[in-house]
Formats: structure tokens, sequence, C-alpha cells
């Protein structure tokens, strides 16, 4: 959607017709990627303020538009900005969708993260947990969303210095990774290198750089190096 496309929608529907508003977030979603953040903000503000007047604060559109802007802070650091979008976008999904609906349980995530960017490792693992044990029971143990719940739930037990709970997680995620997508596969390669940092960190440097060679000579494999 070109940015003179939204301008002529907005001319003959209205800044408020749904048209129009799904043309903004469109534009406000190819500024985010081009990281145009003041761009992003200003038409994703005006996208979720209109929501919100027009649908409802609890509306599945205004709740898109909440996260949406949410993600753009996240990405200019502002985490407490974030924090409160994302904290009113999970509670209002929890109680219109239920804790286990997929929407959900991605609010969860992205409300960890930013704790995570915050140093709140407690209030993200408490998340997470609740991710991982939702999707493993909802989706099963080697469902790709799964095993991304179950890496990021590692990532802040590493950054806790946790090792063994760390390590745990990974040999689980390595594996099912392995058997489901092949050991070639981009993910199972991101796995094993999660792993051979962790084992590093512990201090099993053997298996640590036994791990990461693996690692290597696959990726080359598959880049044909």
């Amino acid at each position: 959607m070109s940015v003179q496309a939204l301008k002529v929608r907005k001319r003959i529907l209205g800044r408020e017709h749904e048209d129009t508003l799904n043309s903004m977030a469109m534009v406000g979603l190819a500024y985010e990627l081009r990281g145009l953040w003041e761009a992003a903000e200003e038409l994703q503000l005006q996208v979720m303020e209109t929501s919100k007047n027009k649908l409802g604060v609890d509306h599945p559109d205004t709740l898109t538009s909440m996260a949406n802007l949410a993600s753009t802070y996240r990405h200019q650091g502002r985490w407490d900005d974030a924090e409160k979008l994302e904290v009113q976008v999970m509670e209002t999904r929890k109680t219109k969708l239920g804790v286990d609906h997929p929407d959900t349980l991605t609010s969860m995530a992205n409300l960890a993260s930013t704790y995570r960017n915050q140093g709140r490792w407690d209030d993200a693992e408490e998340l997470q947990l609740q991710v991982m044990e939702t999707s493993k029971n909802k989706l099963g143990v080697d469902h790709p969303d799964t095993l991304t719940s179950m890496a990021n739930l590692a990532s802040t037990y590493r950054n806790q210095g946790r090792w063994d709970d760390a390590e745990k997680l990974e040999v689980q995620v390595m594996e099912t990774s392995k058997s489901k997508l092949g050991a070639e596969h981009p993910s199972t390669l991101t796995s094993m290198a999660n792993l051979a940092f962790t084992w590093k960190a512990a201090g099993k440097g053997t298996e640590s750089i036994k791990l990461m060679k693996e690692c290597v000579q696959l990726q080359k494999q598959v880049l044909g190096g």
C-alpha cells in the first residue's frame, strides 16, 4: 500500500473508514520495516486512537493496533511505553480470548521480551514459563512455537547465569529440531549454537568446541562452502 493510495482513501472514504485504517496500518508497518520509527509511530497512534473510538478498546483490530505501536516503541528502546500497551493487550486478550489462545500467547511473549530488555528477568521468566507450558499442552512439545518458547526461556536463564536450566531446555530444542526439521535446518543450527554458547559459559569447553565445529561444518554444507 503506497502513501499516495492512502491519501486517496483518506480523501474518498474518510480517516475513520475501516479501509483507511487498514491502509494506515500497512503504511505504518512499512515505515517500521524501514526503520522510520517516528513516521510509523505517528500513523500507528492515529490508527489506535481511531480504533478505540470507533470499535472499542477490546476489539481485535484495536488490540492489533496497540501491539503494532508497542512494537515500534520496542524498536526505539522505549520499554516503559511498550510495556504499558503490552500489558493492556495481554490482559484484554486473556479476558476476551482465553489464556491459551495463540494471540494471547503472542502478547505474553512480547511482554516477556520487553521485561528482558528492562532486565526484569523474574517477570520475563514467569511469563515465558506460562507460554511454554501452555504451548506444550495445546500444540505439542515438538511444535515450532513450543520450541521457540523453550528457546526464549533458555535465553532468559542464560542471562541469569543459570546454565544448567538453560542447558536442559536447549538440549531438548536441539534434539527435537534435528528430528523434526533436520540437522541442516537454520533453526536447528541456531539451537546448536545456543547450546554451544551455554556450554562455553558453564565451563564445558570441550563439549562447546565440538558442538560448534559440528555446527560450522553443517553450515558449510548448507552454503556449499
